[in-house]
């Protein structure tokens, strides 16, 4: 039994769900019922592979709800149904952060999302530490993931780590320190939505937002 996690980086894959809608004719995409997505790739992570459990890190936009009043709302119940199938959840947070401008003088506010990626390295760490699963499937494409990952394979060599690339988010450096990877094909995206609407255990009902 090959016993495996997969660890997904929120934002690299809503960027990913994004990019698919557009080149599919805004296709519905990020209703995306991330739990019967990993399970359809199970058969390219290795023999016998079994899934164990599936964490989602990411971070609720509120510095734009001046402009997109319900946009961490719209997040809020697609974590509510991803909590419904069995996924872990695990939100960070935008900071903000002053950047001056050179050019013209003035102070541009940015907000930055801080602490996904940590978190999720030492998510790759703790699930080898505790002898939770034998593969650790990577949903992302963020180079950033690299040093956690080396060093996974150097304390835990019994251990494999996967890299499941997000549709357009394929890296070759990142294929390149691993054995095995594979890449998320954007028409997998429309295959595996969650109804509309989707409804949790409890009987509530919850809406696809509208253009999503």
């Amino acid at each position: 039994m090959n016993r495996t996690v997969f660890l997904i980086d929120g934002f690299n894959l809503y960027h990913s769900v994004t990019a698919a809608s557009q080149d599919l004719g805004g296709a519905t995409t990020k209703w995306l019922n991330i739990r019967r997505l990993c399970e359809s790739y199970m058969h390219l992570v290795g023999s016998g592979a079994q899934l164990e459990d599936i964490f989602y890190f990411s971070a609720l936009a509120k510095h734009l709800e001046a402009s997109k009043p319900d946009v961490t709302q719209r997040h809020k119940d697609f974590i509510k149904c991803l909590e419904d199938t069995g996924i872990r959840v695990d939100l960070s947070q935008f900071k903000r952060k002053t950047i001056h401008c050179r050019n013209c003088g003035n102070d541009i506010i940015r907000h930055e999302e801080k602490e996904t990626d940590v978190k999720l390295a030492i998510k790759l760490l703790e699930v080898f530490h505790t002898n939770s699963c034998d593969t650790a499937v990577l949903v992302t494409g963020d180079t950033d993931i690299a040093p956690a990952v080396r060093t996974a394979q150097r304390l835990f060599p019994d251990k494999t780590v996967v890299f499941g690339f997000p549709y357009k988010r394929k890296n070759k450096e990142l294929a390149q320190i691993v054995t095995r990877s594979f890449l998320i094909r954007e028409d997998q995206y429309t295959r595996h939505q969650f109804a509309d609407p989707h409804v949790l255990q409890d009987g509530t009902p919850i809406r696809k937002p509208p253009k999503w």
